[in-house]
């Protein structure tokens, strides 16, 4: 996946902060003992609910500055399903948190943004309704991920109640 050069201190300087969001979000620390890295995105996750809404607000950011910085609708759109996976995954308690470690979304965004970077000036114009229709999909979709969670919690408690 080609990074972007340098050349353009401005947009290069602008894709290094959105990688950096994404390293802190999927890898920052190295489990020790092991070569698993984890990010902010896995803890926030083990928070039920509230974990996930978080992780899936910053993924949209990234997203979000992607369609600033001009990628295609149809990369954007790819994100997206990337922050889904991981979102309605990432709720599901336990194994989720463990999908999240190897899922990743936010270095895919990332990479996904560094192979489509620099779309025409009518490619970004129209990415102006795909951004307002992708932020309606995402905010569905944590508040999809929040009931699942909310609901599976539920159910956990009525079955250790009634035991």
């Amino acid at each position: 996946m080609g990074r972007i050069e340098d050349d353009d201190a401005g947009l290069g300087g602008r894709v290094g902060n959105i990688r950096t969001l994404a390293r802190v979000l999927d890898s920052a620390v190295r489990i020790p003992g092991t070569q698993i890295r984890v990010g902010a995105d896995s803890i926030f996750g083990l928070v039920p609910v509230i974990g996930d809404i978080a992780g899936a607000a910053l993924s949209g950011y990234i997203v979000l500055a992607s369609a600033r910085l001009g990628a295609p609708a149809s990369t954007l759109a790819r994100m997206v399903i990337n922050i889904g996976i991981d979102t309605v995954v990432g709720s599901v308690p336990i194994l989720g948190d463990m999908f999240d470690v190897g899922w990743r979304a936010n270095m895919k965004n990332v990479d996904l943004l560094e192979d489509h970077l620099g779309g025409s000036e009518q490619a970004r114009r129209a990415n102006r309704w795909v951004v307002a229709a992708l932020v309606g999909g995402l905010i569905v979709l944590a508040v999809g991920a929040a009931f699942i969670g909310y609901e599976l919690i539920r159910l956990l408690a009525r079955m250790a109640s009634s035991t």
